[in-house]
């Protein structure tokens, strides 16, 4: 098959690798890529906002499956323009990535179809908004409705905080995302990411992850795109899987396809773990980054067959199989991001420590230049390792992500923590 890859970060490293490990590829490209996704991909520099070029592509080289791996171009509907030019493409049409692209959608969709979630009201100007936060109190969640880059929700401790909140949303710190605002309940608990690929009807559970949201080590400082990631997490119990998946995935896919929206691709459940049981508090419709990469590691099973059974509507007679190890990815991020931070730095010693074993190191944000690799965004690097235990595999990487050699960049030096402590306590 000739395949073509789009997105640029360490998702689709991940994924790059594990299509490129499938007997059934004969030619991958990647558009636009990274200096990693190249070892595994043709990347082309394609505009992936360009659907029409996009789609000259694919005829031009007789492209047999297109996977959307960010959530902008799913969003801005690039797999309707696929499917109308005759190219299979894996991911949810536009309709169905409002999942993602508004928080608002999302939660009607819950309150509709009986999905546990957060109470919330949805504002379009900032009065309105404050008196609600006002009337709730603290703590509170406050959210731009669409697409902010991972950046557009704010925890907020304090009245104070969530009205400054709204202010920044409101004055356009996100543009048209917050446009609407939703403000939400906030959920107590522990936090885990549940991945389920579907084909409209059908939805298979992949294997449990859980990333680290904050920036620095104990779960301090602002939200991120995720600092870390680990595969499996003992959160989640199989009483636990079992409740996700009867009272949120398959209400959902059941309900998306009532509307006569069908949802393919992969559903990413943000789920918060609470006293009441398992609750929604958000869905993408691609996957996690970093979750991704752990979930590829440990998949056992050929990637292809489940993008094409997804996309034919095949899945009720489909099963995967994954690996028993545990794996962990570390992110290394330059120094100063979230927020600002230098571009162009050079990164070395990378091949000495893809030799530790069982890593693997997927780019996320680099670019070649005279045969050195250089950070080319906030997050950068992530490196990946297996192990018998998640001790073993957060060892592992942390062995080598001690041999890189990048004094502008950063990591967490806790991923995995909570199943490290809980391993620590069976032993």
């Amino acid at each position: 098959m000739h395949i073509l890859l789009l997105g640029s970060g360490g998702r689709e490293h991940a994924l790059a690798w594990k299509i490129a490990g499938s007997p059934l590829v004969t030619k991958l490209w990647c558009a636009p890529g990274n200096a990693g996704i190249a070892r595994e991909a043709e990347c082309v520099a394609l505009d992936v906002a360009d659907h029409a070029a996009v789609i000259d592509f694919c005829k031009t080289n007789a492209v047999e499956l297109v996977v959307v791996g960010p959530e902008t171009p799913l969003a801005a509907g690039i797999v309707d323009d696929l499917t109308a030019a005759g190219i299979k493409a894996f991911g949810p049409n536009k309709i169905p990535a409002q999942l993602e692209s508004s928080k608002g959608f999302t939660k009607a969709l819950c309150t509709e179809f009986g999905i546990p979630t957060g109470a919330y009201k949805r504002f379009t100007n900032a009065n309105d908004a404050r008196a609600y936060v006002q009337s709730q109190g603290a703590p509170i969640v406050v959210k731009a409705d669409g697409l902010a880059a991972g950046k557009g929700v704010v925890v907020a401790k304090t009245v104070r905080e969530a009205e400054d909140a709204i202010a920044m949303m409101f004055e356009g710190a996100f543009g048209e995302a917050g446009a609407e605002v939703v403000i939400e309940e906030f959920l107590p608990g522990r936090e885990i990411s549940f991945f389920a690929l579907c084909d409209g009807e059908t939805a298979i559970p992949l294997a449990s992850a859980q990333d680290h949201k904050r920036v620095f080590d104990h779960d301090v400082g602002p939200n991120t795109g995720g600092m870390g990631a680990y595969s499996p997490t003992p959160l989640v119990t199989p009483a636990i899987h079992d409740a996700i998946m009867a009272k949120i995935i398959l209400p959902t896919v059941a309900g998306m396809k009532s509307r006569g929206t069908p949802f393919r691709g992969i559903l990413y459940a943000g789920i918060m773990l609470t006293t009441q049981g398992p609750k929604l508090f958000e869905f993408n419709v691609r996957f996690g980054d970093p979750e991704c990469q752990v979930l590829m590691l440990r998949m056992m099973s050929d990637i292809v067959p489940a993008f094409l059974a997804a996309c034919d509507g095949q899945l009720k007679n489909f099963d995967l199989r994954w690996y028993p190890e545990s794996a962990l990815t570390v992110v290394m991020a330059a120094k100063g991001y979230p927020g600002d931070y230098q571009k162009g730095t050079r990164i070395e010693g990378l091949d000495d420590a893809a030799k530790v074993d069982t890593v693997e190191i997927f780019h996320a944000g680099t670019v070649a230049k005279d045969g050195a690799i250089l950070a080319n965004g906030g997050r950068v690097l992530n490196v990946c390792a297996l192990g018998a235990t998640v001790s073993e595999a957060q060892a592992r990487a942390y062995q080598a992500v001690d041999l890189i050699r990048w004094p502008e960049g950063f990591c967490r030096r806790d991923i995995g923590w909570q199943a490290v402590e809980a391993e620590k306590a069976r032993n």
